[in-house]
């Protein structure tokens, strides 16, 4: 049998979120869960995962409670496309299990401290994983790799050059693509190729799982809200493609590239800058197969940038992992 993946899970639940984690939760040995305000307040986000754990039946996992805010500004949430608890839609009684006494910070850092091999993804703002580099400096060479859902190669969705998770909270994620840490980036040009429609949802719906049904009705709200905060017909599952990266790198296409963090610009703050330049075409989401890269222009990589998700082979882990909760 082959060992698990022990991984870290440092989200914001949120409907994607919530992906995230049914996926990792399976195919992951998830050695905790940690919480930040990102999607919604901290006690929202941190409820949510509590639920989401019992749906799946897995009170055993902690929940670790972490920042509220980001590190020098005010908590930007998103209520439009998440409601107001962060996760409506289906409808859970509150959770029997409790969270957590430990701060998120000490548990990422105990952690990286005593185990090996250990990776994190980020699927929220990413000020826990900073403020747990700026207290113990020495854990980013103890971390695998971070594997985060955020920023962009392209264009961004909360501005229009900044993604959510990073704009929210720009100064943490300098901090965490200036680490030296190996970083993952699944930005928001690649998550939106995980589109959901409905007939994806009633696919779902016909799996005989309650899991399935709590994530039929997660697509639901998720689906509608996004017609209405932003034309979309589908549920962009974005968080998701973090965790399916690491549970099966085959269903990414990605390439090194330098991403760096705009900190000032009056309208790209928050904005990842990426240098693809290496690429010999114009397009970074061509057929890379055709297109060998050339002498990096700028400075070296500090990241792999995701472009292609293999969407069908991502789908068909999703419908396998619904169909074998309880």
């Amino acid at each position: 049998m082959v060992e698990k993946q022990k991984v870290i899970m440092d989200c914001d639940p949120g409907h994607d979120d919530a992906f995230a984690l049914m996926l990792a939760i399976q195919h992951l040995d998830v050695l905790g869960i940690t919480t930040i305000g990102g999607n919604c307040s901290l006690e929202n986000v941190t409820a949510n995962a509590l639920k989401i754990l019992e749906v799946i039946e897995r009170p055993d996992i902690g929940v670790y409670p972490g920042h509220s805010r980001p590190l020098s500004s005010e908590l930007v949430t998103a209520p439009q496309f998440h409601g107001e608890s962060g996760m409506d839609g289906p409808v859970l009684p509150e959770p029997k299990i409790k969270a957590q006494n430990t701060h998120a910070v000490d548990f990422i850092v105990e952690t990286l401290k005593s185990t090996d091999d250990v990776i994190i993804i980020p699927t929220a703002p990413l000020t826990n994983i900073a403020a747990a580099l700026n207290r113990a400096p020495e854990i980013a060479s103890r971390i695998k790799e971070i594997c985060l859902m955020g920023g962009s190669v392209t264009f961004g969705n909360w501005t229009p050059a900044a993604e959510f998770n990073i704009f929210v909270d720009p100064e943490a994620a300098y901090r965490v693509f200036n680490s030296g840490v190996p970083i993952k980036m699944a930005g928001v040009n690649f998550t939106r190729q995980c589109a959901i429609t409905e007939t994806h949802r009633d696919r779902i719906m016909m799996i005989p799982t309650k899991t399935a049904k709590f994530a039929a009705e997660l697509i639901d709200f998720f689906m509608n809200a996004s017609k209405e905060a932003a034309y979309l017909s589908v549920a962009t599952l974005h968080d998701a493609c973090a965790a399916a990266w690491v549970i099966n790198s085959e269903l990414v296409t990605s390439v090194p590239m330098r991403i760096d963090i705009e900190l000032k610009g009056e309208y790209t703050r928050g904005m990842t800058v990426c240098d693809y330049r290496h690429l010999r075409c114009e397009d970074p989401e061509i057929d890379l197969s055709n297109h060998p890269t050339m002498k990096f222009r700028g400075r070296n990589p500090n990241a792999e940038g995701a472009l292609r998700l293999d969407f069908t082979g991502f789908m068909g882990l999703l419908y396998e992992t619904l169909r074998n909760y309880p």
